[in-house]
Parts: structure tokens; C-alpha cells; sequence
């Protein structure tokens, strides 16, 4: 009888070391080798069927368009790239209870395809009432609750679905391994497996997927390199709104991002965010300005909250949600040294309104507007917005897609519009009914909305 053989994987990255170690060589984290029994691989490899090892020219490839899946939900296709490509195989990740399995189960109930949903965590009766909240049931999606991959892959023989669901990925195994479900051997080889099955089969897999405590999805990093598509669920889930966004995907572009809006019926599609960004109050209020920014390629208006106030205790606190803080700590000094204005001794709160979270350069105008519309009290009338990225030396720098930007703010009424002179290159502005303020320097910005 032939011994066990027993290694060492870290649970982060899926290194393998013959005996523990307290701190990963490769990803440096500590604690997270687990011992794991190693069985004789098998060949469970994860390629596309092989055609012939003959290398051949790139202009004789036989190339045709990929085929697509309507899923019938927009924001979905669109961050899809136009629907789900056959033979594919998305991920999707994101915390516990962002509704990663809410927005799967919408898609398996609308999508006209005959759809398998296999679930690992739920039973048939959970999955049923949340079906029965989210729509009206219908006759071509078929669930089964079930952990083993052999027993899955039965199924989808006996099923012959037209796509795949999985909730979750870390909650299958197989009997190939001999270690627990979402450990590193397990969720490296129930997706190898999977993804040839999709390649054999040419039916798209949608997997769902745990994240650990630093944000990223749980298991070794190869699982994300494995699959065609990541796709990463965020937002505040003291918030109504959540965001889909590409961080790879094959087929299209990972600019692309989707907005749900989270009801008591399941997620519903946002189409123009802008306005869900921005409060519908009237009164006009110190501290607040509107920004045209851009997530991927596309265009909205977010609200820009600020509160300036005197430091109680002599030591300033700085504060910002949903907005970097490193970059609101420059943007301060900038307006010390720069601009003259004493903010080393107030404290500065910033808030990103709706929940999201910012990186777009272009609001950096609004950000100093709001802190120092709330430290002089005095309002920003809600007819303005503004894109610019502001530079260390207080100039206003040009941003990219300043045409996409001005046509959002002109769409929902807006009047006026503070972009970068240097954005004036090769456009023509004539043709914008908004007016447009062409500025350099910050102290040119401060002059025009505070006189």
C-alpha cells in the first residue's frame, strides 16, 4: 500500500512547500499554510480541445464573430462587452451580501435560455422564495442543490443547459483531491474542470466567488488568470447602489461598468446615473458642488460634500469617503501654499455622495470648490459643475473625454461648466449651448464662483 503523500499550500496565493513555514515566500503573508493531501494529477487542464500542433500564418486563421447570449439585462451586457460569449466562463466577485447571487438568479429567471442553476450554499426551497420575490417564475430555469463536480458534471451531461450557474466556486470538490471545499488544490482543480467543460461544450459558465478581507476574490490568484472574465460586484450595502465592473475580460473592454439599484424585488437597472447621484434638494447648501466625472467610458454627474470646521482638540482631522485621502491631503496643501488659504488647523470631512467610490483625476476641481465653498460659507449655485484635474503648482489640467462630460451636464439642465483651458485643442465648443469657463489656475476658479 502505497503511503500518503501530504504538501503545504498557502491559502492566498497557492504556493506549495514541502513543510510549514510561518510566512509565505511569495505573497509574505503569514499563517496560511494548510496542510493538504496531493493525490496523482490528473489530466484536468483547463485548454481549448486540441486541433492540430502545426504552426500556421495569423492571416490564415479562420476567424469569425464571436457569438453572443442576450442576457436581457443591459448593465449586465454592458459590462459583459454585448452578452455572454459561448464557451466562456465569468467570475464574479464581491462581499457577503452585496447580492452577487440576487443579481445571478435575475439573470438565470429572464435570460430565454434553458438555464441550469447550481447552488452549494442554499437549498431548493431558499433559492424558490427568493425567485418568487425577484419575478415570476419561469419554465426554463432548472436549480439543483449539489457540492460534488463528478455530480455536476452528470448533470450538465443528462441537462444539456444552455448556460451554467455556480454559487459558489469555493463550495465545490472533487473526489480527485483529498482536502476540504475552498482550499487552494480544490478551487484550482473544480475550475480547471470547468473551464473545459465550457470549451468542450461551448456553454458559458458564470461562477460566483468569495472574497477574503483585503477585497480580493478568495482562492489562489491563478483562478482569476484562469477564467475569461473577472467581474468585481462593489458597493455600500448601507447604500441602495451597486456597481459591476471589468477587471478582465476577453471579449471586451474593462472600462465598462453597470449600476443596480437594490430593491425588496431584486436589482433594478440604473440608466442614467447621474441623476441618483445627485440630491434633489433645492436649497442650496455651503459645502457642496457637482463634478463631471467619468467611470469607464461612461459620463455622470456626482454630488461633492465638504465640511470645514475648527479643530477641537488642536490636532486636524481629515476624512474622506469614497475619495482618496492621500490625494485630499495634496489637494489641501495645495490650496495652503498655493492659494493662501489656512486649513492646517481646521478639520476637513469629505464625502463622495451615493456611496461610490472616486478615482477619476477630473474632480479634483470640485473637491477644493466644496472645501472652500464650506469654509467661507458660502454656496455654489447647483447650475455649475466642473472637470479638472488640479497639479501641485495650482494649475487646472486638462482631462479626457472633456466633450462626454460637457454633453451630461448640458442633458440634465446645468448652465455652467469650469474645465482646463488647455482642453480647448482640436474641439469645437461653439456648438454647446452651455457656457463654458475656461480656466488656468485655481485662484482663477475661486475669483468666478466666489467673486
Amino acid at each position: 500500500m502505497s503511503k500518503t503523500k501530504t504538501s503545504y499550500f498557502c491559502q492566498n496565493c497557492g504556493a506549495e512547500s514541502p513543510k510549514w513555514i510561518g510566512k509565505c515566500p511569495v505573497c509574505e503573508q503569514w499563517n496560511t499554510y494548510v496542510e493538504e493531501i496531493v493525490s496523482p494529477r490528473q489530466n484536468t487542464g483547463a485548454g481549448i480541445q486540441k486541433s492540430s500542433s502545426t504552426p500556421i500564418l495569423i492571416s490564415e486563421v479562420d476567424y469569425s464573430e464571436t457569438s453572443r447570449i442576450d442576457t436581457l439585462n443591459k448593465e449586465f451586457n454592458r459590462v459583459l462587452g454585448g452578452g455572454l460569449v459561448q464557451g466562456s466562463v465569468v467570475l464574479i466577485g464581491g462581499e457577503p451580501g452585496i447580492g452577487k447571487s440576487t443579481l445571478a438568479l435575475q439573470i438565470a429567471l429572464n435570460i430565454p435560455k434553458r438555464t441550469l442553476y447550481i447552488s452549494g450554499e442554499e437549498s431548493l426551497q431558499q433559492i424558490k422564495l427568493r425567485a418568487e420575490r425577484i419575478t415570476n417564475t419561469t419554465n426554463n430555469c432548472y436549480v439543483v442543490s449539489e457540492v460534488l463536480l463528478e455530480s455536476i458534471e452528470n448533470i450538465i451531461v443528462k441537462q444539456k443547459p444552455d448556460i451554467v450557474i455556480i454559487d459558489s466556486i469555493q463550495t465545490l470538490q472533487t473526489e480527485r483531491i483529498e482536502s476540504s471545499p475552498g482550499t487552494v488544490s480544490q478551487v484550482r482543480e473544480c475550475t480547471a474542470a470547468l473551464m473545459k467543460k465550457a470549451k468542450e461544450s461551448s456553454i458559458p459558465f458564470i461562477l460566483i466567488g468569495h472574497i477574503n478581507k483585503e477585497g480580493s476574490i478568495a482562492g489562489p490568484k491563478v483562478l482569476e488568470h484562469m477564467v475569461d472574465t473577472v467581474l468585481q460586484f462593489e458597493g455600500d450595502r448601507n447604500h441602495v447602489y451597486r456597481i459591476l465592473r471589468a477587471t478582465k475580460n476577453r471579449f471586451g473592454s474593462t472600462s465598462e461598468l453597470g449600476i443596480f439599484e437594490m430593491q425588496g424585488s431584486g436589482l433594478r437597472e440604473v440608466n442614467n446615473p447621474s441623476e441618483m447621484l445627485m440630491s434633489n434638494s433645492e436649497e442650496e447648501l455651503s459645502g457642496v458642488s457637482i463634478s463631471a466625472s467619468i467611470e469607464g467610458i461612461r459620463p455622470f454627474l456626482i454630488e461633492v460634500q465638504a465640511l470645514v470646521s475648527s479643530a477641537a482638540y488642536g490636532t486636524p482631522q481629515r476624512t474622506a469617503t469614497g475619495f482618496d485621502l492621500r490625494r485630499l491631503s495634496m489637494l489641501l496643501a495645495v490650496l495652503e501654499k498655493r492659494a493662501g488659504f489656512r486649513l492646517s488647523q481646521k478639520d476637513v470631512f469629505l464625502n463622495i455622495a451615493g456611496g461610490l467610490k472616486v478615482s477619476d483625476p477630473a474632480i479634483d476641481l470640485a473637491v477644493i470648490c466644496s472645501i472652500l465653498s464650506s469654509d467661507q460659507d458660502i454656496s455654489i449655485s447647483k447650475e455649475v459643475c466642473f472637470a479638472g484635474e488640479v497639479g501641485l503648482s495650482g494649475e487646472i489640467r486638462p482631462v479626457s473625454r472633456v466633450e462626454q462630460r460637457i454633453t451630461e451636464a448640458e442633458k440634465l439642465g446645468l448652465k455652467q461648466i469650469y474645465i482646463s483651458k488647455y482642453n480647448k485643442k482640436g474641439i469645437d465648443f461653439s456648438r454647446f449651448p452651455i457656457k463654458i469657463n475656461f480656466v488656468a489656475k485655481v485662484e482663477e476658479v475661486f475669483r468666478g464662483i466666489f467673486g
